[in-house]
């Protein structure tokens, strides 16, 4: 029987994700990765780590899908956006990875931000760069790392990494290809874009951008060897996991908002005209034409699994080695805490901020008096109220009346329902745990001419959907919690350049 093959690679797990062509998810296997952090602000991973994960999870899902490799009609990857993986000019890793968590170009931002170079950067890309941006890192790069900068031959993002592994062909897709260097206009590569940022040199080093569902390639022989795919399995573009998950949840289109609570705080509208406004980025939608809007920050469940692997080390080793979930086993505690009044908040900054890269994160009211499961409860209330920031402003500019969430804490009932609340509409979430990987298989059924596009869901979604609407009382609870985390976050705003200067400067670098 037909399936298709999603690989999802996130900033702490790569997965492989088997599905019938009708959606039906048949196996799953995950690998973690590991994050390297040298020094404040770097954050990075091995590439080769990375894919030699990815070809375990490959082999694992194949294996538990009971099902021969030959099965898998196609393959499409999609992973975290943003970032840089960097190969030299013979096509080998040129250094670690740089995550999209990473914040080292802080000062080569905040540069750009106080320059000329911020409103050029909006009009002509359609987006201010930002610290994790390929603009922003290979600006850095050539400062401070200028003999790795003489050697780059290509410029990819993590999918595209992963693609190059599973098929030998160097390349992109139209979704990545708009994270830094394109015309928000016209939607192509622009030299100019290069060349505002100092990086013109870079011009050859730039993939070739495909359609998100165009097959680039094939499952090469060693690669079948390595992994028990089938030699010469269809190898499609892929995307971006932003756009990925909007589409495998169901809420890739206009009138929507795609919440995406994953380790960045991602929402996304669709738009048939490109519109630029410093608090969203205008990039490359799937089909030409189209573009999605993104206010992001990274500052969403990065901070409850940091929050996770600091403070409830033992819970989460303790699960992992009988299989139960530690989300499962903290659910009831998250619950009681959310059942009684609390001063507690969060800023969840761990990672970075939609208020700039100086910001940090904080706990402001807590007491004696208060336990794990409040602070918990803080922390997924600090993620909530970082999205209403980013949803709130594209409500600005778009027209929406549903949310559409996906993303691990989407699974607790109790979270969703606070994001209702929090976000004064009504909240959709379907049953597919992982909803990315399902959106890059849409991609490799469209390759390949099972589905008409990558928009043609062969599920009924509103049979697997379930809507939370929002409680008026507890609405207005919430509005008065998250005024007063908006008015901590601006009165902190002097103050947390201050807290970053208790570190030297040098040995952020």
């Amino acid at each position: 029987m037909p399936s298709l093959l999603g690989i999802d690679s996130g900033l702490t797990v790569t997965k492989a994700v088997i599905f019938d062509v009708d959606g039906t998810q048949l196996a799953v296997a995950r690998r973690r990765v590991t994050q390297f952090m040298p020094k404040a602000r770097h954050i990075e991973r091995d590439m080769d780590e990375l894919w030699n994960a990815t070809a375990d999870a490959i082999g694992e899902a194949i294996s538990l899908s009971g099902r021969p490799a030959s099965d898998i009609q196609a393959i499409a990857a999609t992973a975290h956006g943003d970032g840089i993986y960097l190969l030299d000019r013979s096509s080998k890793p040129l250094g670690r990875a740089i995550l999209s968590l990473d914040s080292r170009a802080g000062a080569v931002v905040d540069r750009w931000l106080e320059s000329p170079i911020a409103d050029a950067a909006l009009t002509l890309t359609g987006q201010l760069p930002h610290v994790s941006a390929p603009s922003a890192l290979l600006a850095w790069i050539k400062e401070k790392e200028p003999a790795r900068f003489e050697r780059i031959g290509h410029i990819l993002s993590c999918k595209d990494w992963l693609r190059f592994c599973l098929t030998g062909v160097i390349g992109t897709d139209r979704t990545e290809a708009s994270t830094s260097f394109t015309n928000v206009k016209d939607q192509d590569y622009s030299l100019d874009a290069l060349k505002l940022f100092g990086l013109g040199e870079l011009q050859h080093a730039l993939p070739l951008a495909s359609r998100s569902d165009e097959v680039i390639g094939h499952v090469t022989s060693a690669v079948a060897s390595r992994t028990g795919l089938a030699e010469g399995t269809p190898v499609v573009a892929g995307l971006h996991d932003v756009t990925a998950s909007a589409l495998g949840a169901g809420g890739y289109a206009s009138g929507v908002v795609a919440v995406i609570a994953g380790t960045y705080s991602i929402n996304e509208t669709l738009s048939s005209e490109p519109r630029v406004d410093k608090r969203w980025f205008c990039r490359n939608a799937i089909a030409p034409g189209q573009w999605n809007n993104m206010s992001i920050s990274p500052a969403s469940t990065a901070n409850y699994d940091w929050f996770l692997d600091t403070l409830c080390a033992g819970e989460r080793a303790g699960t992992e080695a009988t299989g139960q979930s530690v989300h499962a086993l903290l659910a009831p505690e998250i619950e009681a805490a959310f059942n009684r009044p609390s001063t507690a908040l969060f800023h969840p900054y761990l990672f970075g901020s939609p208020y700039g890269a100086s910001a940090s994160a904080g706990f402001f009211g807590l007491g004696g008096w208060h336990d794990r499961g409040d602070m918990l409860r803080a922390v997924l209330e600090g993620i909530a109220f970082n999205h209403k920031i980013h949803v709130d402003a594209l409500g600005d500019g778009f027209s929406f009346s549903e949310a559409r969430l996906a993303g691990g804490i989407s699974r607790n009932p109790v979270v969703v329902q606070m994001f209702a609340d929090v976000l004064g509409m009504p909240v959709t979430v379907t049953e597919t745990d992982e909803a990315a990987a399902w959106g890059a298989a849409l991609c490799a059924g469209a390759g390949i001419g099972l589905y008409a596009d990558p928009q043609s869901d062969p599920r009924d979604v509103s049979a697997i959907a379930k809507t939370y609407h929002p409680d008026a009382s507890r609405s207005t609870d919430y509005r008065r919690r998250y005024d007063l985390f908006r008015d901590i976050a601006d009165a902190m705003m002097p103050l947390w350049p201050r807290i970053g200067s208790l570190v030297p400067a040098e040995s952020q670098d």
